[in-house]
């Protein structure tokens, strides 16, 4: 990573780096995202709602829903309700993971706190159905959405939230290439408790060696016949 020079007011203070980007930048709008492992699909509970819920099922102990504050739901019909209320929105904007080798859908995620004149968007309401998890298809979907928004998009701030005691989470989120920033406390509230919120982010100036990192560890030479990685993403990005 190069130094970055500040910029140098008349009285000799740093006041910040230059833009990268020219701001506003354009929102994300209702679009499918293909990769080698998944394909991200706009939400729609008409195509979606019956796959997702036989996905979600296989989660018996309810565990997938534990830092969420809604779910799980017992019918069908009682997701697709609520994707009719909450899914097809332009903030969140809401995603659905298809695996491409079984065809099935496997979870969900989206877009929010989308702010195009600070070039910054968060991504959340992450759901990954047990069968998905832990997969080339889970890391790539994050990489496609990460993506679209720093490099077809132009934005300058890609954040994760999550609840402070959300362990995988947090441990995703390093994975991935985000830093952590802080955790806010009693930033939020759901089921009856108090959340303290985790701040992880990743900046256009991180960019180019996470997506490089990305880039090779989905390459298939990276893959094992028995699909398994030979080199870690961390690794890989600590080498970038």
């Amino acid at each position: 990573m190069t130094e970055r020079a500040p910029h140098i007011n008349a009285l000799g203070q740093p006041v910040g780096w230059p833009l990268a980007v020219d701001l506003p930048r354009p929102r994300p709008g209702r679009q499918e995202m293909q990769g080698r492992f998944c394909r991200l699909e706009p939400a729609d509970p008409v195509r979606h709602a019956a796959g997702l819920h036989a996905a979600f099922a296989e989660d018996r102990e309810g565990r997938i829903w534990t830092y969420l504050p809604y779910g799980p739901f017992a019918t069908a019909g009682d997701l697709a309700g609520w994707m009719q209320a909450t899914c097809l929105g332009d903030d969140p904007l809401f995603f659905v993971l298809r695996d491409l080798a079984s065809g099935r859908c496997q979870g969900v995620a989206s877009y929010l706190r989308i702010d195009p004149g600070n070039g910054s968007v968060e991504v959340g309401h992450i759901n990954l159905a047990p069968a998905i998890q832990r997969t080339p298809a889970a890391t790539e979907a994050m990489f496609l959405m990460m993506r679209h928004a720093m490099d077809r998009l132009g934005y300058r701030r890609y954040e994760w939230k999550c609840d402070a005691l959300n362990a995988p989470s947090r441990r995703a989120a390093e994975r991935l290439g985000f830093r952590y920033e802080g955790t806010f406390r009693q930033a939020t509230h759901y089921r009856g408790r108090n959340r303290d919120t985790a701040w992880f982010a990743l900046t256009d100036e991180d960019w180019p060696a996470i997506r490089a990192a990305f880039e090779a560890w989905l390459c298939p030479e990276n893959f094992d016949s028995a699909g398994r990685q030979r080199q870690s993403l961390r690794s890989l990005r600590q080498g970038a």
